[in-house]
This record gives C-alpha cells, structure tokens and sequence, in this order.
C-alpha cells in the first residue's frame, strides 16, 4: 500500500467521527471497520506503512511537542501520542512532521478534570485487529509486517532535546510552550 491509499483509509476514517481530537478511539474503530473489508494483503501493506510513518515520526522534536501537551511522555505514551496524531488525518500530521509547534493549532490548553492525555494507542493495532478479524491468525499479520517494516532506530531522530530544561522547549517549541509551561 502506498502513501496516499493509507492516508485516503485514514480520512475515509475520520469522516464518521465528530470530533477527532477527543475521540481517536472512534477513528481507530472506523478505520478497523474500513480495513475489515480489505484482502489480508492490503491489512499487511496497510501496517507496513504505518510502521513506516510510525519510525519517520521517531523524533526529539516531536516527542518534546508530546511532553508539552500531554505534560509528560514515556516511551509507550509517545507511541500512543503518535497513534492519536495519526488520527488527526495527513494534513495536521505533515503539518506536525515539518514543525511540531505547529500542534499548538490542534490542541486545546484546557485539560479537563481526569484528562489522560492525547492517546492514540487504539490507531496503532486497526490493521492487526482487522487482520485478525478477517483470518484469525494475529501473529501471521506481525510476522507479515516486520518483515517489511524499518526497524526503529535505538534513538529519535534530531538533536536530542531535555524536557526539563524550560528554556530549550521555549525555544524550540514557543507556542506550545506558551501554551504548556505553568499550566
């Protein structure tokens, strides 16, 4: 599958969902629903892109945009930060590839009582539930796709970044900073 077909499943996705940025659960089940009437070999080509974008986005930069807005990130919470931004569609995840800080247009600084983040984690297995509803046989669609996927490098991508140093995020990352810091 290339690019544009995994961006074009993605918004067909996001049509059905009100609000995405609140809701990245319903694109994911959307999304499960639009692979589910796929052949297993586009669910697998589906995955190897998404792993793709998934490596791409490996990056301090981005995962210091996560920290701010989610007021802190580990490694499974920038996963899951990335899953939801996957739910945000092409346009605000390019947007976000060229300048995080450009986020700062998509999120709102208010955290509600209970907020737990902007988590994606549901985006990150539509193609192995999908896979799996279709065949039944989970394993086969991750041997499929680590086959074909890039590996994740050991370390993000970019100059690494101290998400306790203040100055640096302002710095890099005004906006949601201005938005973040001493909320």
């Amino acid at each position: 599958m290339d690019r544009d077909s995994f961006w074009g499943l993605v918004e067909d996705a996001r049509a059905s969902v009100d609000d995405t940025v609140a809701d990245p659960d319903g694109v994911a089940d959307a999304l499960t629903k639009v692979l589910g009437t796929a052949e297993a070999e586009e669910i697998v080509g589906f995955g190897t892109e998404l792993a793709r974008l998934q490596v791409e986005s490996y990056r301090w930069d981005l995962w210091a945009a996560a920290y701010l807005i989610n007021s802190g990130a580990s490694e499974d919470g920038f996963d899951s930060f990335r899953g939801w931004l996957l739910a945000q569609g092409r346009e605000v995840w390019e947007a976000a590839m060229t300048e995080p800080d450009s986020l700062a247009d998509v999120v709102d600084e208010d955290r509600p009582e209970g907020f737990e983040g902007f988590d994606g984690e549901g985006m990150l297995h539509v193609g192995s539930h999908a896979y799996k509803n279709l065949t039944g046989d989970e394993p086969a669609y991750w041997k499929a796709v680590d086959r074909d996927a890039p590996d994740t490098p050991d370390l993000p991508v970019g100059k690494e970044i101290d998400f306790d140093d203040e100055e640096d995020l302002q710095t890099r990352l005004p906006r949601l900073s201005a938005l973040y810091l001493n909320a």
